[in-house]
């Protein structure tokens, strides 16, 4: 940490409570500053420490008056982008359907692939704005968005142009993730292997081509790809220099993990079947968790990840929304946090940590976001709370008093 205050800073917090969330613990500063410097967080230290020219040195000071600053969260899975409603399904798993009961009677996901293909791309832009602004306003400052409710290809690069459209406009730091391989299209049904020749022959190279994706998906489950067909796509996707990602062992233990930790990447999502070999392969290849309790909530699902097992093995286990229309219409990290810590049995700090810092991981951008350090980007929150843990405990109840992301004060409530 540089122990000199620097000659140029636009924004200084003073008398602040600090949870920096540094190595993923709170590592919590009572009454203390913070200094940003154009995009970056400059300094952090005691108020006793501040120099009495500080204040006159920096463009904007805010006084916390003992409020907490924290990073922003950092949303490593949602499906953001989508067109048409379905709400219906939600009174159908009421009645007692299943997931892939939806799904064989035409709903789910093929419901949205549907509404989204008709849906032109100025209308998905509008209604991802104001997503991603309601996002702001939850102190969400970055988030990855996938596509996959197109899945042809003109409705994918539909999807991911407006997501790079999305990330031009909004203030929060957007990352795309191609997701062709979410499910078969109707028009492919009994051509499994066809619609993977599509994705791999035609799909990635087109998505590489415009240069709309940072990293690929898929979706590894008996109702989906087989990992014979997910090896084929990540070996495609890794020639080309995309991250991977995967959804994995949310319905069954499909042995998806250890695919995604043959091939190194970012991270294994949902994971409630998750074995302890295939865990062990994640921690040993540096794949992260992402845990999404949103959908195990909405889903009442019973079986929960391996919480234990991820904890012996000394895994950053990141949290997300996992925002979509059918599983998880979930828009507030503040939910999935009390959602983790009563469902999964995460700490307060574990959660926290899993929504910031190891949220960064799952996006392998730990090393410019998810905590206060100095050097990293300035994107803070501002609390007005007794503890850190009242984000989990008081549910429903707290949202920022201030956002600021890359620097800026993009949001005051």
């Amino acid at each position: 940490m540089p122990d000199r205050f620097p000659s140029l800073c636009d924004l200084l917090f003073t008398h602040a409570n600090l949870a920096t969330m540094a190595a993923g613990k709170y590592h919590i500063k009572k009454d203390a500053a913070l200094a940003v410097s154009g995009k970056t967080i400059a300094w952090i230290g005691a108020m006793a420490n501040l120099p009495e020219e500080a204040a006159s040195l920096a463009k904007t000071v805010i006084d916390c008056e003992g409020k907490w600053l924290l990073p922003g969260f950092v949303d490593c899975h949602t499906h953001m982008v989508w067109g048409g409603s379905r709400s219906n399904e939600f009174e159908m798993r009421l009645k007692g359907a299943s997931y892939g009961e939806i799904a064989a009677q035409g709903g789910g996901i093929a419901s949205t692939v549907s509404a989204t293909r008709a849906a032109s791309a100025e209308a998905l832009l509008a209604i991802g704005l104001k997503r991603a602004h309601h996002f702001l306003t939850q102190g969400i400052t970055c988030f990855e968005v996938k596509s996959g409710y197109g899945l042809d290809m003109d409705s994918e690069l539909k999807m991911l142009s407006v997501i790079r459209e999305m990330d031009r406009t909004c203030p929060q730091d957007i990352h795309a993730t191609f997701l062709g391989a979410h499910a078969l299209p109707p028009e492919y049904k009994g051509r499994q292997g066809a619609y993977t020749d599509l994705v791999v022959e035609e799909m990635l190279p087109a998505v590489k081509a415009q240069g709309v994706a940072s990293a690929v998906d898929v979706f590894c489950e008996k109702i989906a790809f087989s990992r014979e067909e997910t090896r084929r796509i990540f070996k495609t996707a890794t020639d080309m220099g995309f991250g991977l990602k995967l959804h994995a062992e949310q319905l069954s233990d499909c042995d998806g993990a250890a695919l995604a930790a043959d091939f190194k990447a970012l991270s294994c999502d949902h994971l409630e079947y998750l074995s302890p070999t295939g865990a062990k392969a994640m921690a040993e290849n540096g794949v992260i968790p992402v845990l999404l309790p949103g959908a195990f909530h909405y889903l009442k699902e019973i079986k929960i990840p391996p919480m234990e097992l991820f904890r012996s093995l000394d895994m950053p286990m990141a949290l997300a929304t996992d925002l979509n229309p059918g599983t998880s219409p979930v828009f507030n990290m503040t939910l999935v946090l009390n959602l983790a810590c009563i469902l999964f049995g995460m700490t307060c700090e574990e959660a926290i940590a899993g929504a910031t810092l190891h949220g960064a991981r799952a996006l392998g951008i730990n090393g410019t976001k998810g905590s206060l350090e100095p050097g990293k980007d300035a994107d803070i929150t501002l609390w007005d709370m007794e503890a850190p843990s009242d984000l989990c405990y008081l549910s429903g109840l707290l949202s920022p008093e201030l956002v600021v992301t890359g620097g800026k004060i993009e949001y005051k409530n």
